[in-house]
């Protein structure tokens, strides 16, 4: 698992994985709901992560651990 920052961009949710400096747009996000967010997420490049479903954070730039489940990095 790693240590992942989701961030609120012009076009949306930007993923970023500092430890490999990996930013990314996010296409999907699983769940996007105040009572229901994270879940699966896919990346503009194909990857595709996973953070445990969670409460809405209340505020963006926003830390996590994430699972790499397929995809380039």
């Amino acid at each position: 698992m790693a240590n992942i920052m989701i961030r609120k961009g012009a076009d949306g949710y930007v993923f970023y994985m500092p430890k490999r400096d990996i930013e990314d747009q996010i296409t999907s996000l699983e769940f996007d709901t105040p009572e229901k967010w994270g879940g699966e997420i896919k990346l503009k490049n194909g990857g595709i992560y996973f953070i445990e479903p969670q409460t809405a954070p209340e505020r963006l730039p926003y830390s996590v651990r994430a699972k790499r489940i397929d995809g380039v990095e």
